[in-house]
């Protein structure tokens, strides 16, 4: 999951619920009176979910209506339709029959009539969704933000991110952890909030939905992380290899409350893992410098992740970062060595000195023509999976398994801040 930019707290839409029961009207301390009148309004969040030119669309168990500026199409359960962008238009194809929209920039997709039940009020690549469905029309393609009511948003993101099937302490860790990042990662003036992918945090639709994620959701509802005046950035990762991360080790700014600690993911299939890189992969991810024979550690975090690395190829070396590393090798984390796996050697002739390290063309010492020796392959040796900062999920699963409760494990990730319902502007 990526780093969210900063932003400010604001008045809550839940503290009835979460303090004193439907009937009752409270406020958090400092809340600004117009609070009372705007606690109905829960927190929408748009969601990213798909760029491309070309959208299959469906109704769910409800008629849809697709509206674009004066324009309407009454769309019946379970009906679907394409949009394409075709020439610079957007066409729709519905039963067969094409109807070009020229000079369309915007379309919605939403119920006809008011939602009802626990299905899906559309579906997009045969994925249902809850909410309304923007479609903005680009010059390449188009945009599909699903418009969400935040409770509604979370058990398909815990059941994204974490297996519905883990205990409840964890799930509301997950669930607590993602409202805070979905509320801190509102830009008004932006086309959307956060995407559908790890790039935010995962959300597919009410397929991951269980009844186990609904009631981590339920049960910790509006409650966010609160670090100072502002929501925590409780960013999340899936193992940490024994040791979370400090921010500033990894992205520009240390956050108080994003330390390193122990991480109990020992239990993680991804605790310790191995992988090898074979020569065409180095090739192309190294392929100004040729490949890589070897990759050399040179500086370190004070967890153990790779700060910087030298890659030595060829034709040249390269210093890359640790997460530019990590990226171009495709690596679960930064938490890494590297090994040498040496080409084997048996066909060469015996008469031959012992070869220098990592030679591309050793040549025979009386001068004669080079032996070609096969480039290596590196084998990279690491730990954890992720970034490493903030809650291991893993480590949630540990702590859970240990007895701990959804807010003692919370505590222990993000140092420092507190459980409180949420407050919007």
């Amino acid at each position: 999951m990526a780093p969210p930019s900063p932003r400010q707290r604001v008045l809550s839409w839940s503290a009835t619920w979460l303090v004193a029961g439907p009937a009752a009207a409270v406020v958090l301390a400092g809340a600004a009176p117009m609070a009372l009148q705007a606690q109905a309004a829960e927190p929408q969040v748009r969601v990213l979910l798909l760029e491309a030119d070309r959208m299959p669309l469906a109704a769910g168990q409800q008629p849809l209506v697709l509206r674009a500026g004066s324009q309407r199409w009454l769309l019946a359960p379970s009906e679907s339709v394409v949009l394409q962008l075709a020439a610079g238009d957007l066409v729709l194809e519905r039963g067969g029959a094409v109807e070009r929209l020229p000079q369309m920039s915007e379309l919605w997709l939403e119920p006809a009539a008011r939602p009802s039940g626990d299905g899906a009020d559309f579906q997009l690549q045969q994925r249902g969704y809850r909410g309304r469905l923007q479609l903005l029309v680009g010059a390449s393609a188009v945009r599909a933000i699903n418009h969400v009511p935040l409770e509604a948003y979370l058990p398909s993101v815990v059941g994204s991110e974490m297996p519905a099937s883990w205990p409840q302490a964890a799930l509301r860790a997950q669930a607590v952890a993602a409202r805070t990042y979905a509320l801190r990662q509102r830009k008004p003036t932006a086309p959307f909030d956060v995407s559908a992918t790890v790039s935010s945090q995962v959300y597919k639709g009410v397929d991951a939905e269980t009844p186990s994620t609904r009631q981590a959701v339920a049960s910790t509802r509006g409650q966010v992380l609160i670090y100072g005046s502002s929501l925590a950035n409780a960013v999340f990762h899936s193992s940490a290899g024994g040791s979370t991360e400090n921010s500033g080790d990894l992205w520009s700014q240390q956050l108080p409350y994003l330390v390193s600690v122990p991480d109990f993911d020992q239990h993680s299939p991804v605790h310790a893992w191995e992988q090898r890189l074979e020569p065409e992969q180095l090739q192309k991810a190294f392929g100004e410098i040729g490949g890589a024979q070897r990759i050399e550690v040179l500086a370190t975090t004070g967890s153990g992740r790779v700060r910087q690395a030298r890659v030595i190829g060829p034709s040249g070396t390269l210093v890359l970062t640790g997460a530019k590393l990590r990226s171009r090798l495709g690596l679960k984390s930064t938490l890494v060595r590297f090994e040498v796996l040496a080409p084997e050697l048996a066909a060469l002739p015996p008469s031959l000195p012992p070869l220098p390290p990592l030679p591309s063309q050793p040549f025979d010492p009386g001068g004669q023509s080079p032996v070609q020796v096969p480039p290596p392959s590196l084998l990279a040796i690491g730990r954890g999976y992720g970034h490493g900062v903030g809650m291991s999920q893993w480590g949630a699963h540990g702590l859970a398994q240990r007895g701990q409760s959804y807010d003692q494990i919370l505590r222990h990730y993000y140092r420092g801040t507190e459980l409180r319902p949420y407050t919007s502007p």
